[in-house]
């Protein structure tokens, strides 16, 4: 099957796309049930590529963004491209993996899901959503000065704008409250997936960042005084049961759907 491969940036050329890669092992640990594709080696624009499972990756260079001409297409992973995701697109690195991205010019940071491949432009080396490109501060200039690590579930520390200090990752077994479930029959737009209700502030800004790319996220505050972290809101109750899905599988298994009631 073709994949389609996303732009390099606002003003480059457009991508070949490189055969379809092979399914490859898992990454461990995975922050998701994804199945990874690391893939052939793949000939663009006057270039090899070579993916490979480089876990030590950590480099500095150029990055940029690409969007509405590539939104809702197919990416290089089998996945349709969200100009609105926290996502990037790399040259070789495992399909899916994350990267931490820190802007070297304003000290910004944020951990971004690679679902894609690209830039295919000399001296970049990672291309932007555009929502994670506005989160980071590249979306007007264009380009920026980045370094780009790869992370993992238990080393991601950072999920949001820097430079405010960020919590310890949250742990697996962290404690939640108790979670009613959907009501039949809600009224639209009252359903949400809740995936935690926390003591610690600051732990629920980190985990609403992570989760960003699953779905929009926000964190409020319960009369009981916990935070509570949220994805949505949907529409209906079938919206939300493969995103509730998507966040199981990523270890947060108390996450459930609840109904939006006014004062609680």
């Amino acid at each position: 099957m073709a994949l389609g491969l996303a732009a390099c940036a606002t003003h480059a050329p457009p991508r070949a796309a490189p055969p379809a890669p092979h399914h490859g092992g898992i990454a461990r640990p995975a922050p998701s049930a994804d199945r990874v594709k690391i893939g052939q080696p793949y000939f663009v624009m006057g270039h090899w590529y070579t993916p490979a499972d480089d876990r030590a990756y950590d480099v500095t260079g150029i990055a940029s963004w690409y969007g509405p001409g590539f939104h809702a297409l197919a990416t290089a992973s089998g996945e349709r491209y969200d100009q609105d995701g926290i996502s990037a697109a790399h040259k070789t690195l495992p399909l899916p993996c994350f990267v931490e991205v820190t802007n070297l010019d304003n000290g910004r940071v944020l951990t971004v899901r690679v679902n894609d491949r690209g830039p295919f432009v000399d001296g970049r080396i990672i291309d932007l959503s555009r929502k994670s490109a506005q989160l980071l501060g590249v979306d007007r200039p264009g380009t920026a000065n980045v370094r780009v690590r790869r992370v993992f579930p238990d080393t991601i520390t950072v999920a949001a704008l820097a430079p405010p200090p960020v919590p310890p990752p949250l742990p697996a077994n962290v404690p939640v409250a108790p979670i009613p479930a959907a009501e039949p029959g809600a009224a639209p737009g009252t359903i949400f997936i809740q995936v935690a209700a926390l003591s610690d502030g600051g732990r629920a800004e980190w985990l609403k960042g992570f989760l960003l790319g699953f779905a929009p996220a926000a964190v409020e505050r319960s009369p009981a005084g916990l935070w509570r972290v949220r994805l949505g809101p949907f529409a209906n109750a079938a919206d939300a049961t493969p995103i509730l899905a998507r966040v199981q599988a990523a270890g947060y298994t108390d996450a459930r759907t609840v109904v939006a009631v006014a004062g609680r």
